[in-house]
Order: structure tokens, then sequence, then C-alpha cells
């Protein structure tokens, strides 16, 4: 049966002569037709997404929950924690904080202090060698590097694979988020592999890193000592050119190393590279600052860096350990009246320990999120890149994103035109196989549930558009 709507149903009438034309206008502005409202938890069951969905949408100027479900649910948080450390970083370095790299002359000794800057990069690296050939200093007896303006971890989350990019080393020595570029070819009859400190200007050899082909059924096999960290990847994998970013676990070395090229390229030589764990007095010769604090975290919430976040809540919190620092961020959230919905683990949201609310992340970006102008370091409809743009263009929508093995979360503020922003969050996994898959590496079937995931979570930010 072909389905006829109010309005045809209506032209109708008039052609045929039951209504007049005049009569018809008349009761159309009496009573005009309300927009249907569709409803969030409705969509969440039709949806047919196996697992929990939970959401909550809360308005700003009364703190009043609009919609919800399951919204005091705990849930990992995956990256929209980023937001959380976003607030507590701002609230506790300030928004012009930056960070410096410095290079002191301790007598004969040359060394290289990390200042804990999440965003160096060989580039940055290369002009704080050239500031340093400027003022004429002549090589040193010793080059050394000194990372303890944070405390020395060896990965963000132990539980993931060892080879996985985003789970670095943590140090007060940071460079290229800690990541080395690994770059493979056929040649001569094998395989030729490049490890590079890679950046926009400079590339240079990475001489502490090495990677080799082998015949293995692991993709990656990692082995260190003191001086060196050496890779080892499946020949399989390397039949045709490719390449990677590998996670560093001896940043100093690594930091060093590069420093040591880039400097010997100006015309000033330096020994190799020792690590030193306490810094001793000496005079600033040459330093680096990095970009304003809200500049960071704006690039931190766009592309999910999970290093940056662990970087920065270190810093914000002073704390020896990261299960401190986290515990001081969540104390922190208890002083905002918060506390009650969050058990925090990291920073980052990439450990599996954390866990957070619909209800209580809402209410965050409520208050302290609003207050601190997070709106505008978050990215603008973040879904787009995964399902495509929205075509009905129903909302405004600035968001982070979250996402770990079957779960996907979406946090942020929803608006229409020149009307109120509302925070909200939306949080769907399916606990059975995220368990199951913890720490894997895009297991069987994530792609489409995550994908599904987003797609429902646009359903439910649009119905509210119309609620």
């Amino acid at each position: 049966m072909k389905h006829v709507n109010r309005r045809q149903l209506l032209a109708g009438m008039v052609a045929s002569g039951l209504f007049a034309t005049g009569a018809v206008g008349q009761s159309l502005q009496k009573r005009p037709a309300a927009r249907p409202v569709i409803d969030a938890s409705r969509l969440a069951v039709v949806s047919d997404l196996p697992g929990q969905v939970s959401f909550a949408l809360v308005d700003p100027g009364n703190f009043r929950a609009i919609q919800g479900q399951a919204a005091g649910a705990p849930v990992p948080p995956a990256s929209t924690l980023k937001a959380i450390t976003a607030l507590y970083a701002l609230s506790q370095l300030g928004p012009h904080h930056r960070f410096r790299t410095r290079v002191i002359r301790a007598g004969d000794t040359l060394i290289l202090a990390g200042g804990g800057d999440p965003v160096l990069t060989t580039d940055d690296l290369a002009l704080l060698a050239g500031r340093l050939v400027e003022k004429g200093q002549s090589s040193p007896t010793k080059f050394a590097v000194w990372g303890g303006a944070l405390p020395n971890i060896d990965e963000i989350a132990p539980g993931q694979a060892d080879y996985l990019a985003y789970n670095p080393a943590v140090s007060g020595m940071v460079l290229n988020f800690n990541r080395v570029h690994l770059g493979w070819r056929r040649a001569n009859g094998g395989v030729q592999m490049s490890v590079e400190a890679r950046a926009s200007k400079n590339s240079p050899r990475a001489y502490t890193i090495t990677a080799a082909p082998g015949d293995q059924s692991d993709l990656f096999s990692y082995s260190g000592d003191g001086a060196r960290e050496s890779w080892t990847v499946s020949r399989s994998a390397v039949g045709q050119a490719g390449s990677r970013w590998l996670p560093v676990r001896k940043p100093e070395l690594y930091a060093g190393d590069v420093f040591q090229t880039l400097c010997r390229a100006k015309g000033l030589v330096l020994p190799n590279p020792e690590v030193i764990l306490s810094l001793p007095a000496g005079d600033v010769v040459a330093s680096l600052d990095s970009q304003p604090l809200t500049e960071i975290l704006r690039d931190m919430l766009r592309y999910s860096t999970n290093l940056t976040a662990e970087v920065v809540g270190l810093h914000a919190s002073r704390a020896a350990t990261p299960a401190q620092s986290a515990q001081a961020m969540q104390a922190w959230l208890v002083a905002q009246g918060q506390g009650l919905d969050f058990h925090l683990a990291d920073h980052s949201g990439l450990s599996d320990d954390s866990r957070v609310t619909a209800q209580g992340m809402a209410q965050l970006l409520a208050g302290p999120g609003l207050a601190s102008g997070l709106p505008a370091l978050l990215k603008k409809n973040p879904l787009d890149e995964d399902i495509g743009a929205d075509p009905t263009g129903a909302v405004q929508v600035v968001a982070k994103t979250g996402t770990l093995n079957f779960v996907s979360n979406l946090a942020g503020y929803i608006s229409q035109g020149d009307g109120p922003q509302r925070a909200f969050a939306v949080m769907c996994m399916d606990g059975p196989r995220h368990t199951a898959t913890s720490g894997q590496e895009l297991p069987a079937g994530v792609l489409t549930w995550t994908r599904e995931a987003k797609k429902l979570q646009r359903r439910i930010l649009n119905s509210w558009a119309v609620a």
C-alpha cells in the first residue's frame, strides 16, 4: 500500500472539493504539523548493535538530564578520557604553559635535557642544534641525555602488543611521539630496511634502533640492551614494499642519537650519547620552547595521541607513577563534584581498567568543560571521517571519539543554529567481545561493529535535534 502523508491527504481533499482552499490554509495555521519525536532509546533497540548502549544529554543551563539510557553504567572511556585529561591539564598548568628543551654545558659535558615536551620533533631538534652551533660551542668530551623531568615508563599499557606505535615508552625526553619510522623494500634478491627519525624536513637514520627480516611466526619480535633496540620482522610480512611506525622504548638514547647526527651535519661533533639519571648544575647554552598548552591539547584531541595525554597528565599531577597520576586526576574530579562516576587508571584511555559513565561524562562537559572553553579544542563533526558527512546537517557537533576493540564512544557538545550547546555522551560496548580481544590489533569483526556503532551515534544525535 502506498504511504500518503498528511500534506498529500489534505491536498487531495481540496482537489476533490471536500475542503475549501481557504479553510485548509486556516486549519494549517492553527494546527501546524508537529515534527515526529524519535526516541533515542528506541533507536538503540532497533539498531541490533550487539552489546550495551548508554547515553546522556545534559542541559548546561541547569545541569538537567534531558535524555538518558543506562547513563550510570560504567564503561571503558577509551580516548574520550583525553577530554578529561585536557581539562585537568588546563586547570593545573594553565592554557599558556610551554615545555622547554634545553642544552646545558656542565664543564666538558654537553647535556640534552628533556623538559617533557610531548610534541618535540626531529625538525625541532635540528633548530636546537642550529642555535647551539650559533653560540660557538666547542666539541665536548662527553655528551649526555637527561629525561628525568618525568618518570621513565617502559610502555603506556603493558597489556598491548609490543609493536603498536601508540603504546611507546614515556619519559621526560620525548621525540616524534617516541616513534621511529620503519620502511622496507625488495632489493638485490632480499629485503632492505630503513629506520628513520622521520619529520617534515629532517629524517636522519636512527642508529640506536635496528630492524631486520626473520623467519618467525610472530609479526614482530623485540629485544633491547643498554645501548640498542632491535626489531625482527616476519619475512612473510615484508614481501612488498611498505612502512609503519614502531614504538621507541629507549627515548633518551633515541633523541641523543638523532641530536648527535643533526649537530654533526652543522659541524659540531658530539661523542656517542649516554643516559644520566641526575642533572648536574651548568649553564643553559641553547633552548627551545613548545607551543602553548592549548595548541598541544587541540592537536591531542584531534589526533588522539596517547603519549601526549600521558605526558601532560603527568606534568599536571607531578606524580611519581602513572597510577598515582591517575588518582590525582580523579581527586580533581571529586573536587569538581564529579568523582562518583569515574574510576581512572590512566590519562589516555588506553588502559582497560579505567571506567566512566555517560552521565558523569556529560555532566563534566556541561560544567568544567564549558567553563574551560573545551568546545573550541574539540574536533568538528568527528564521525564524518569514518561514516561520511551527515546529509541531513541536522546538528552541529564538536566531540571526542573513543575507540577500543568493540568499544565506541562519543562525547562532546551538540547545537542547532545559534541555539545553546548541550553536553552529551554516547557509549557503545560489546562487553564479551571486548574482553576476549583486549590488546589485539584489529580482531575479526571489529571494523564492522565500530562502523555500525558510529552510525547509531549519529542517529541518536539527530533524534535529539528533532526532539
